[in-house]
């Protein structure tokens, strides 16, 4: 059994080989190769084990349609500037709702087209993000309590002993109802 938590964090990279251009000021650029690095950071709804694999393949079934491709060639970069931060921008909108419907909450999204400089989106700022996240933490530290006090009622049953007030624990003295407080 896994341990509660108020919420279990997983971090998946992904790797696309992808061309692009970029038009500035009205003209193309040379269509160009990169290695793009996508790092999403992903919060489960859902206290249970969850296998990365469950997110890995949600991920790289949307990416996949980018693989080694153009980019101006697929919707919506036919239209919008296939920037780090236009891409990133559009990966973190699409991935987010498929993620939710498997128990995933995307927190963050890494971009980079080249090792030295990254595009970062995070959304624990994000009020919709903020919301939903509290409620999970709410959930959570509900059913945490829950078995705290699920434990303490399985020992003090086991012990033949209630817990008390004030540093005292009441013990039973033989018959059903009768218990003395002892100092601990």
């Amino acid at each position: 059994m896994l341990a509660p938590r108020l919420y279990r964090e997983y971090r998946i990279k992904s790797y696309l080989n992808m061309n692009h251009y970029i038009v500035i000021n009205g003209k193309n650029g040379e269509t160009h190769p990169h290695t793009w690095e996508f790092v999403f950071t992903i919060v489960t709804k859902v206290d249970e084990f969850v296998q990365f694999s469950t997110f890995e393949k949600i991920i790289e079934a949307f990416l996949d349609i980018y693989q080694n491709n153009v980019l101006n060639d697929i919707e919506p970069f036919n239209i919008i500037n296939p920037t780090v931060e236009n891409v990133s921008d559009y990966f973190a909108n699409e991935l987010r709702a498929r993620l939710s419907e498997q128990g995933g909450q995307l927190v963050s999204l890494e971009g980079s087209e080249t090792p030295t400089r990254a595009y970062i989106l995070n959304f624990e700022y994000d009020e919709k993000f903020i919301d939903e996240f509290e409620e999970i933490k709410s959930e959570r530290l509900a059913n945490i309590v829950d078995q705290i006090v699920d434990q303490i009622a399985d020992n003090t049953t086991k012990e033949n002993v209630s817990p008390g007030f004030q540093g005292f624990i009441w013990k039973q003295t033989g018959n059903d109802n009768d218990y003395t407080r002892h100092s601990e």
